[in-house]
């Protein structure tokens, strides 16, 4: 065995080996070591080998797939060498034959396919880039929905189409394995090198071509060799982990350059798109509006967010269907009813093509394509979008029959436990199923008769699978059993501790019959799951269709659904340069509001239409008063209005959006050796370099993580190549109120200010944007609310008003600093604030006792209030 089992490991190196003994994967040697200690198992030893103890641990096969889920997290890859026939068998061969074991699948990140190794509401996909001479393609697949795409892709692309794709595993040909190795683990992605041989153009065509059945890949479009390669690349490693058993993938579709926005990696991180700052889902953009009710409409939903499109016709049609369900309500309530009984029908179906799948696989195509058909009806009528997607939900009527009639209500999850196939489907099945039935009821009569015919009522008929059916009684009445004339009907079979066996002729003769009606009526019901599962795949195209017809129906309603319930209003978009909010909010901090009860969001209006010249707004004001969230949420309305989206204000016009920018917010990246500035300068860079004129950039505080004047020289010049080279529309904020200067010199820039009020000494920030600019960032005040110590802020307060006397009077600040009183070596004595007076409409509230106020008396003093409050302004 152990020889064997070295064997298929050196074949499978780099992977652990779960290799299967009877009920339980075991492993050996280093894998056991890793094992164990990635899987918190015992580590145990079993003989030795070259004079050395062998460790092994191992896992049962029933709960193999937690632990495969932790083991592909952690980043191992794992190869599964099945029994491939019964012991049984082997024994013929010898009594030292060993089982014949070998590979069936290798599992790895990108391969999943199994429900509890998924997220059932995010794509699992597997990526491949081929670059052939001057020529770069990205190839991607969710082999577990069956989704197939692949699109040109220089190298320069490469991250940032990784970071829209999140997939799990990218395939690199080991030439090129240490060049893109960071790109690619930037994406916390794992990357596998393959051989050049499988980049092969030319083989990749011939695997491409007998995987769909066609002589030709024209039938599917014009592809370059470069596409091919990494098509042909990803078909290849598919064949090689699932060994030969290729999954059910859709024909290849190709992405046309430039049809969605355009979103760089830093971008993607700092709006917070699909995963929060903090690092899970929510907080995110995703998780505030994902109101879909189906796992396939969440995938949908998540694809739409990570590349809007570009396409005016797509957008509008997206609009138009948003639009029609937002105003029926009680259809779109009906809809969202029926989806939610609709399974996920794409992993289904992928697993009953890989021949992982099982009955309720089955139940839940039946499911689906039995909602799919109440549905079309109802939207026939509707606007063109879900009149097309209602078209690919009729003409399941004999599958769903035959499945309906073939099946059970609720079937067991795997075929071998049997009894999924319905009672009248199958006569020679339901006889079978009787005489296994009535086998049983005659073991029950024969123990009664047993029992009387020997007088031990105590005496039970059990089965196992070793002894099969037996006859049990306790050691005390076993020399009844055993002595005449009981002996000659009794035939003794095994003693144990406390109990003794035994069996009759009858009984032997009985129990054949059982166990061959048992064994035939699974052996007929596995013919019919084989059968089934071929008619379903007959028909895996349009059921395909079905799936993302349901997925598309479910994405609007969800859309209309949230636009109902938050107040969303439909965004014009078109052709033109402009970009004109008004009441825009942030949509996930408006709902963080809205769930801690606190405030309502204040919503601020944003146009930057100014003809043909750049409109870029230079936005100043005070820490913490709201500038950032006023730069994302606008960002977030141009995205949610191109991703098919009703958007979070009171009016949007959008003139189309080709690429979306982002640099906000301050982190390093020690790893690389970038400080904080580094990174901040690097993103700049590529945001100036990549901008063209229909892009919208939002840019905060470019220049803080240096000096004063390198940063105030760096954010000046940034904001005229903004205007003069890129000429795009873009939000800057930034704390140099120096550079308001600007707007009075570039015909483009506008000042914008967040507006606070000081109020005795305090600072209440309004959150609301208005045209203008601030004359200061209330710093110090900020630093105070912040919970720096008394002496400190007293301080700062002091040596800014020095260093503000300075620029006054021209440039003294130094000699002003230098007269300034230092801290003592001694702490300090805090210093402590003078209480603020009360107002008059404190000492006014003060003396009034509402418990005693008739509704006339409350009415007055309101306005009594509200005249003092007017005559202290």
């Amino acid at each position: 065995m152990m020889a064997q089992y070295l064997e298929i490991k050196q074949a499978n190196d780099g992977a652990l080996l779960f290799y299967r003994m009877g009920d339980f994967y075991e492993m050996f040697f280093d894998d056991a070591v890793a094992a164990a200690e990635a899987l918190d198992i015992a580590l145990t030893k079993r003989g030795t080998h070259l004079g050395e103890p062998i460790p092994m641990c191992g896992v049962p096969v029933h709960s193999a797939e937690g632990y495969l889920l932790t083991l592909i997290r952690k980043g191992f890859r794992v190869a599964i060498a099945e029994q491939l026939e019964d012991p049984a068998e082997a024994k013929k061969r010898g009594s030292k034959s060993v089982v014949k074991r070998d590979v069936v699948r290798l599992v790895t990140p990108g391969t999943l396919t199994e429900d509890a190794l998924l997220e059932a509401r995010r794509h699992n996909y597997l990526a491949a880039w081929a670059e052939v001479r001057d020529e770069a393609a990205l190839a991607w697949a969710d082999i577990s929905t069956g989704e197939f795409r692949v699109m040109l892709c220089p190298l320069e692309r490469l991250g940032p189409e990784l970071a829209r794709l999140a997939p799990r595993e990218v395939l690199v040909s080991e030439t090129r394995d240490r060049e893109l190795a960071p790109v690619v683990e930037d994406m916390g992605a794992a990357m596998t090198p393959l051989s050049r041989g499988s980049f092969d153009s030319v083989g990749g065509d011939k695997r491409l071509c007998d995987l769909f059945g066609v002589g030709s890949l024209e039938a599917f479009g014009q592809f370059s060799r470069a596409e091919v390669s990494a098509m042909g690349a990803l078909v290849d490693y598919l064949d090689l982990t699932q060994r030969g058993r290729l999954p059910l993938l859709q024909p290849p579709v190709k992405e046309a350059s430039g049809g969605v926005m355009q979103i760089d990696p830093a971008t993607r991180r700092n709006l917070e798109i699909a995963q929060a700052l903090s690092g899970g889902r929510e907080g995110s953009l995703l998780a505030a509006v994902d109101r879909t009710v189906t796992a396939a409409g969440a995938r949908l939903l998540e694809r739409r967010l990570a590349a809007p499109s570009c396409d005016l016709a797509v957008i509008s049609a997206r609009l138009e269907a948003v639009g029609y369900l937002l105003t029926e309500s009680r259809l779109r309530a009906d809809l969202r009813d029926a989806l939610r009984r609709v399974p996920d029908m794409d992993r289904a179906l992928s697993r009953l093509a890989l021949d992982r799948g099982g009955p309720r696989d089955l139940t839940a195509l039946r499911a689906g394509l039995t909602q799919a058909a109440a549905l079309r009806p109802v939207l026939a009528q509707a606007p063109a979008l879900l009149a097309e997607a209602a078209v690919a939900l009729a003409g399941h009527e004999p599958l769903v029959d035959l499945l309906d009639r073939a099946l059970v209500a609720e079937p067991p999850l795997l075929a071998r436990d049997g009894g999924f196939i319905a009672t009248g489907f199958d006569g020679a099945l339901d006889e079978t199923r009787s005489l296994r039935d009535e086998g049983r009821g005659v073991i029950g009569r024969m123990q009664a008769d047993y029992a009387e015919q020997t007088g031990i009522q105590s005496l039970k008929i059990k089965h196992n699978n070793v002894l099969g059916y037996f006859i049990e009684t306790t050691s005390t009445h076993a020399e009844k059993m055993m002595s005449a004339p009981l002996s000659e009907t009794f035939i003794h079979r095994q003693t144990t501790a406390g109990q003794v066996r035994f069996t009759t002729v009858p009984l032997s003769e009985i129990e054949a019959r059982i166990l061959n009606a048992g064994n035939h009526a699974l052996e007929i019901e596995k013919r019919h799951f084989e059968v089934l599962r071929q008619a379903v795949l007959a028909q895996a195209g349009p059921i395909g269709a079905a799936a993302r017809a349901l997925a598309e129906i479910d994405l609007c309603a969800a859309f209309a659904d949230l636009a109902a319930a938050e107040d969303w209003c439909a965004p014009e978009v078109d052709m033109s340069r402009a970009f004109e909010i008004e009441g825009g909010r942030h949509p996930v901090v408006e709902r963080a509001l809205k769930r801690q009860g606190g405030a309502g969001f204040v919503a601020n209006d944003c146009a930057l239409t100014s003809g043909e010249t750049p409109a870029i707004w230079l936005l100043t004001g005070p820490n913490m008063a709201g500038k950032s969230t006023f730069l994302r949420q606008n960002a977030l309305i141009a995205l949610l209005a191109q991703a098919g989206s009703f958007v979070p204000a009171s009016r949007a016009h959008i003139g189309l959006v080709s690429q979306l920018f982002s640099r906000v917010g301050a982190a390093d990246d020690l790893a690389r050796g970038r400080s904080t500035f580094m990174v901040e300068m690097v993103e700049t860079a590529a945001i100036l370099n990549q901008a063209d004129d229909r892009a919208l950039v939002i840019l905060d505080e470019i220049g803080r993580g240096t000096a004063t004047y390198d940063g105030l020289s760096i954010a000046w010049a940034t904001l005229e190549h903004l205007h003069e080279a890129n000429r795009c529309r873009a939000l800057f904020a930034t704390h140099y109120h120096e550079m308001t200067a600007l707007a009075g010199k570039l015909a483009g820039v506008e000042n914008a200010t967040v507006t606070v009020k000081e109020w005795d000494g305090e600072v209440i920030f309004l959150h609301e944007v208005k045209q203008g600019a601030a004359d200061r960032s209330y710093g110090v005040q900020v630093a105070r609310l912040a919970g720096l110590p008394t002496a400190v802020v007293e301080r700062a307060k002091i040596v800014l008003e020095a260093l503000e006397q300075g620029e006054r009077e021209g440039g003294k600040q130094a000699a002003l600093i230098d007269d300034l009183p230092l801290f003592r070596a001694a702490p300090p004595k805090p210093v402590m604030r003078e209480a603020a007076k009360p107002s008059g409409v404190e000492e006014r509230l003060r003396a009034v006792h509402p418990d005693e106020m008739t509704p006339m008396e409350a009415l007055r003093l309101v306005y009594e209030l509200r005249q003092m409050a007017t005559s202290n302004e």
